[in-house]
């Protein structure tokens, strides 16, 4: 179906296992290629909204150097945004659980920024979805933390694990937009190139 990709060598700028989950379910050949420790801060300005198609930026601008003529660049990037504040991914095993026990009962809204770049055209976008949240317990917290340790997942949670099964009640928007990547309106853009 994106039989127009077949002239691109596609790169997936990303180490999120989820991300190359997702991008796989669109039938399109591409390479993972992960570059370490890419600046992912924001100006303390910038709309909540805005915040992940930032960084998804400028992780594509750290892969300049790996775009050839017949590249085509996926990066993204996701945060959870509480209404209140922006949740990245925790630093820790405290801070993991002190985002756990903000997120329970209660709803949040999940931001994936996407940002597609080849040498000639560079076409990004952000799309949300609310999560709610069943009020957790400690026990299932820790529990959670300690055994799935999602250190690398915005708000400490994936939703495709545990504690997806026992604590979101309801969404809003794209579940794969809460996984990391809105495949549905990636898809549409890739079309256009």
């Amino acid at each position: 179906m994106l039989e127009n990709l077949n002239k691109y060598h596609i790169i997936l700028g990303s180490g999120s296992p989820r991300r190359k989950e997702l991008l796989s379910g669109l039938d399109v050949k591409f390479e993972v290629i992960k570059i370490p420790d890419i600046d992912e801060s924001y100006p303390e300005k910038i709309e909540p909204e805005k915040i992940p198609e930032y960084i998804a930026k400028q992780k594509a601008a750290a892969y300049a150097d790996k775009i050839a003529a017949d590249t085509l660049l996926i990066t993204a990037d996701t945060v959870v945004w509480t209404f209140h504040e922006i949740l990245g991914k925790p630093q820790s095993r405290n801070e993991a659980i002190e985002m756990l026990r903000t997120l329970s009962d209660k709803v949040h809204e999940v931001i994936t920024g996407v940002c597609v770049t080849t040498l000639t055209k560079q076409v990004s976008f952000s799309v949300s979805a609310a999560v709610a949240f069943d009020k957790l317990t400690e026990e299932e917290m820790v529990y959670y933390i300690d055994k799935y340790k999602p250190y690398d997942k915005a708000g400490a949670y994936g939703i495709q694990e545990w504690i997806g099964y026992i604590g979101v009640e309801a969404i809003n928007g794209s579940y794969f937009t809460v996984m990391g990547l809105p495949v549905q309106k990636l898809y549409k853009i890739l079309q256009q190139f």
